[in-house]
């Protein structure tokens, strides 16, 4: 069964990243839409999707449709067991649902007082006390999850699961925002921001710009904190060492310039994404 599944712009929707990580962690198969947050089109791109009003939303192959994002994570764990979306141990389990549940619902001052943006890193921002209150809460919940259940693995629970999903927007939130928290959680965060998943995501929301920037503050900025990108850029024409693009098979139409080199594409968001982060692409290095 192949998922149809709706996301906003990838630079700044949190919701939307937890939903296309449930899929994209887990191999599910799915074909992503987008809705336009920013451009004003949102409530008729959800249009054929009633009663849905927000991101993320998904469809399945006999029309079911299911928001928000806690009952996509629970309707694919119901139906996909195999995928270990929650962990496997029982009492792993019921902590693991604890806190995506208070994730969910919580962290407000958080939420409010930092959106999530993955553009830059700010420098200068000073965290209100409630933010720190919901940064002690967050730290006090990790350390517990990897004291008790996170021998097996370098996630919350060992294994990737959805309490990573549920608080990967928060790893970007303190990165995005230089927020002050212990070496424990500081390594999560450089974890997070290094996954394969999350460097694809944040590469294809670098490929829009806005003016003006959602959220945006008057601090200054230093780059964003994950792993540097190769250095690439989008040049207007070939030859290209490819014929065909290594996503989609296509005949290659667009071009970009990486160490010397040529590669083709079949379509500007291909080459855009690859150019800002190459390393991202398993389809793409394997061209080099």
């Amino acid at each position: 069964m192949t998922y149809d599944l709706f996301v906003a712009d990838r630079a700044f929707s949190s919701w939307s990243l937890r939903g296309w990580l449930m899929f994209e962690q887990f191999n599910l198969p799915v074909r992503t839409h987008m809705v336009g947050l920013y451009d004003g089109t949102m409530a008729e791109d959800l249009a054929d999707l009633a009663p849905a009003r927000f991101v993320p939303v998904m469809r399945d192959a006999d029309g079911i449709v299911v928001g928000d994002s806690l009952a996509m994570a629970e309707t694919l764990a119901e139906r996909h067991a195999q995928a270990g979306l929650w962990p496997s141990d029982p009492a792993a389990r019921a902590l693991a649902r604890w806190m995506v549940a208070e994730m969910h619902s919580g962290f407000t001052a958080l939420r409010s007082d930092c959106p999530m943006q993955l553009l830059h890193q700010y420098q200068g921002f000073v965290p209100s006390d409630a933010v720190r209150a919901d940064l002690d809460r967050i730290e006090t919940l990790w350390v517990l999850a990897r004291d008790r259940h996170g021998a097996s693995g370098p996630w919350l629970f060992g294994a990737y699961s959805l309490a990573d999903v549920f608080y990967a927007p928060v790893a970007a939130r303190i990165a995005g925002y230089a927020l002050p928290v212990g070496a424990d959680a500081t390594a999560y965060v450089a974890q997070t921001l290094a996954a394969p998943a999350i460097r694809r995501w944040r590469a294809m929301g670098l490929t829009k710009s806005y003016d003006p920037v959602p959220y945006a503050i008057d601090l200054p900025t230093q780059p964003w904190p994950g792993p540097t990108p190769l250095p690439a850029r989008a040049v207007d024409a070939g030859p290209s060492e490819n014929a065909a693009c290594p996503y989609s098979g296509l005949p290659v139409t667009h071009f970009m310039e990486l160490q010397g080199h040529t590669f083709g594409f079949c379509n500007a968001f291909c080459r855009d994404k690859t150019v800002q982060d190459p390393e991202a692409w398993p389809a793409f290095t394997a061209l080099l």
